[in-house]
């Protein structure tokens, strides 16, 4: 067993819109472990892809962006969320799009995009612990992790706050047009046929739908030390 195995893992994964990103920043913080934001990494390379003018459904061009685009991630020096920079440019608000969101569940269903990000999503796993938010942390990149935690909420829930996130950003959008992108997404990601959406066999299952981020947080927390 290799140093790293050792190292305790909490995956959080579920839909757009669940409320991972939050709930696992909080946790992480709690419990004093690193965080992975795995879809920031493909966001990351939908944006690299973007910038270059790549074809999205190309498979070679969007397995070549994927081993060579250089993502980086440092704490904001004013303690709000961490920064993600990609090939030396802060892209922190441009992968927070809708449309970064889309480029990444597209180039997501590419088995050599996946290949190319599992190494350097498997790096992450160092002591204390690692909180690792995404869609197949704990059926493909952690299966052996001895947390494992599944969060969803129902489509109209996830548009609405969305659109209250997006409205805050002074950008426009509307509800309706949100929420047929989540379930279209949805759709998406749990019919691919690699690492499909689906929670892991031994994952908590949690719906958010009308729950606060506090009580989220405390029932995340109670699967690690119940």
């Amino acid at each position: 067993m290799s140093p790293s195995t050792t190292v305790p893992v909490l995956t959080i994964d579920g839909p757009s819109g669940s409320g991972k990103g939050t709930i696992s920043r909080r946790v992480a913080e709690t419990l004093g472990w690193r965080l992975l934001d795995s879809g920031a990494l493909y966001r990351a390379v939908g944006y690299a892809a973007g910038a270059e003018g790549l074809d999205l459904s190309d498979v070679d061009a969007m397995t070549r962006c994927a081993q060579t685009t250089k993502i980086r991630f440092h704490a904001a020096a004013d303690g709000s969320d961490t920064r993600v920079l990609v090939n030396g440019h802060d892209a922190t608000d441009e992968l927070r799009t809708e449309t970064a969101g889309a480029a990444a569940s597209a180039i997501a269903s590419i088995p050599s995009v996946r290949q190319a990000l599992v190494d350097m999503q498997l790096a992450f796993r160092k002591n204390p612990g690692l909180v690792a938010d995404g869609r197949d942390m704990g059926t493909v990149i952690f299966p052996d992790a001895p947390f494992k935690v599944f969060l969803t909420a129902s489509a109209a829930e996830r548009a609405k706050r969305r659109y209250k996130q997006l409205k805050e950003k002074g950008l426009s959008v509307t509800l309706a047009t949100l929420q047929r992108e989540i379930e279209a997404r949805d759709a998406r990601d749990a019919s691919r046929t690699v690492a499909p959406l689906k929670p892991a066999v031994d994952a908590v299952f949690i719906d958010t739908t009308g729950m606060g981020i506090e009580d989220v947080v405390a029932k995340v927390l109670a699967v690690v030390r119940p």
